[in-house]
């Protein structure tokens, strides 16, 4: 989705990433989780810190900061696990994302959102919605179908389609 095809007013959830504020469409999340223990899965990338225990179900978490080349996300009172659903090859996949803090729902407009800038032709931005203005800070606005690749999100899903 793009700018352009934002045409009427969205809910966003905004997080902070270090010193940044991101969001996502509201309809994409499910919820949002305290801190709990994650456990760590042998020979994953990176940026997969693991997996969670959600009422019965397993459910891989994916730390942003390292999928966007910060640092690890450091445990504090405030850190959380957004639940979100990304959408793969037309399937509904289920991932938590590691946030410093969740910050608040908000309301932007279509008035409120730039294009998302253009950075060369080698760095892939297509991630990134649009940037949002509130409050004079700027958002990233992300698109969570397409900070994944098909192949990573397909990697953490096993034969029968269950995420590992």
């Amino acid at each position: 989705m793009s700018v352009a095809e934002i045409s009427q007013t969205t809910q966003y959830l905004t997080f902070k990433l270090q010193d940044e504020i991101f969001a996502l469409d509201i309809s994409t999340v499910r919820e949002v989780l305290d801190f709990t223990t994650i456990t760590r899965v042998p020979r994953m990338p990176d940026f997969m810190r693991g997996v969670i225990n959600l009422r019965g179900s397993v459910v891989p978490v994916i730390d942003f900061r390292l999928k966007f080349g910060m640092t690890a996300t450091e445990k504090t009172v405030n850190t959380c696990v957004i639940i979100a659903e990304v959408k793969v090859n037309n399937e509904s996949v289920i991932l938590g994302v590691l946030a410093d803090s969740v910050q608040e729902v908000m309301d932007l407009g279509t008035d409120q959102i730039e294009p998302a800038p253009r950075i060369g032709t080698h760095l892939k931005t297509d991630f990134i919605k649009g940037i949002g203005k509130h409050n004079d800070r700027f958002l990233m606005l992300l698109d969570i179908d397409k900070v994944f690749s098909p192949d990573e999100l397909s990697d953490l899903q096993n034969t029968d389609g269950v995420v590992v």
